[in-house]
């Protein structure tokens, strides 16, 4: 989904691709730790997290930074999967039978090929992970998934999955200084029914 507009306002995308409806912040708010959450957060990354639009194109732009990293990975699965693990069988059935120039050849081949894999994934991924605003960007989606999870043991009613994406690991580093992508103006039909 890399049509923002694509999708009717108040529905993302998790990782699945599965469409859902996004919670409202009047739910996030109505539950005062998530509020005091919000706004505490929210200073120290710059981010109105109880903005249904901003958070609505924050759900948007995780979605798309997962579906790259995503496609990066399945293009180079296969592979890394062929010549990382299926070379123990073909070492054990094969080339352990063979001459050693032979098994030198193989492992110095396959590791070059291992290594071509794992060089061309960094290469295509790097733009995205060193990028301070992409960075942003998933330290503000990290701390949403954390507010939400507050309303939530607060009593507010928000589907135990929501927002339907794991947490980002890295990232925990907010850049004041970079740039964040603007929110898309409103088409019609946009906002809120």
């Amino acid at each position: 989904m890399s049509d923002y507009h694509a999708l009717e306002y108040g529905k993302f995308v998790d990782d699945t691709g599965t469409a859902h409806d996004m919670v409202p912040s009047s739910v996030i708010a109505a539950v005062p730790a998530a509020r005091e959450a919000a706004e505490q957060y929210g200073r120290a990354v710059r981010f109105d997290f109880l903005d249904d639009r901003a958070v609505h194109w924050l759900l948007f732009q995780r979605r798309r930074d997962a579906e790259k990293g995503s496609l990066v990975g399945c293009l180079l699965a296969l592979p890394i999967f062929v010549f990382g693990v299926g070379a123990w069988p073909f070492w054990d059935l094969v080339a352990s039978q063979k001459p050693r120039p032979f098994q030198i050849a193989f492992i110095c081949i396959d590791a070059l090929i291992l290594l071509a894999c794992l060089v061309v994934a960094y290469r295509l991924r790097r733009p995205d992970v060193v990028s301070q605003t992409q960075r942003n960007m998933r330290c503000r989606a990290r701390l949403y998934r954390k507010i939400v999870v507050i309303a939530r043991r607060g009593g507010a009613d928000i589907p135990s999955m929501y927002p339907y994406y794991g947490m980002y690991a890295t990232s925990r580093k907010f850049f004041p200084d970079a740039p964040d992508s603007p929110v898309p103006p409103l088409q019609e039909g946009d906002g809120p029914k």
